[in-house]
């Protein structure tokens, strides 16, 4: 789940997304993992027929990228550190968690290291880590990854995706990026509720 939203939140490509079968494969992971996210991401894979691929990337612009002020920043440090800017200490703190999971940024990646994509992408890897190490009966390990979710919802993604996804909603009439602010934020309230432990 928490890969396929992340590719959500990078530059639209509706052919790519229809072709991988991107929003089939979400609504049926959310349906076994959180029925009331899965809801959204139902409405998601209804609503993006009804855009073409330039009338996603222009609203994606307008919400994410600009050139005009942003609607809906996609970086953490503007909903969590003094001074709404990017680059702030909260940045440096995702960093350091990424080095202590074993990850570099690369130099080819162009976006910040807080951007919403990355940091879904980020649970995503720790996820996976977890059951790599259930697969190995390794519990150590698994406690590691476990605590280091806990952790990088609770203190980091966990504490900016309410007002991020507040801003899309009052940012946009797209029905897709609608549908996928309340699905993010449902997926990890749920998440957040559940102790990431399933």
């Amino acid at each position: 789940c928490y890969r396929l939203l992340s590719a959500c939140f990078y530059q639209p490509d509706k052919a790519l997304f229809v072709q991988e079968n991107l929003l089939r494969n979400l609504v049926e992971a959310l349906e076994r993992v959180c029925p009331p996210a899965s809801v959204f991401a139902r409405k998601m894979e209804e609503s993006i027929g009804k855009y073409t691929n330039e009338e996603l990337l222009v609203d994606y612009a307008k919400l994410f990228v600009g050139p005009n002020e942003l609607i809906a920043p996609p970086y953490g440090s503007v909903y969590l550190d003094r001074g709404k800017r990017v680059m702030g200490d909260s940045t440096l703190k995702t960093m350091e968690l990424y080095q202590e999971a074993g990850l570099a940024i690369s130099d080819d990646f162009k976006e910040l290291p807080d951007h919403i994509a990355v940091e879904l992408e980020f649970m995503y890897y720790l996820v996976f880590k977890k059951v790599e190490a259930m697969e190995k009966s390794d519990t150590d390990t698994v406690h590691k990854f476990i605590k280091m979710q806990q952790e990088f919802l609770n203190s980091f993604l966990g504490l900016w995706i309410n007002p991020f996804c507040k801003k899309i909603k009052e940012g946009t009439d797209n029905k897709f990026y609608y549908s996928l602010a309340e699905c993010v934020f449902t997926f990890i309230s749920n998440e957040k509720a559940q102790g990431v432990l399933n």
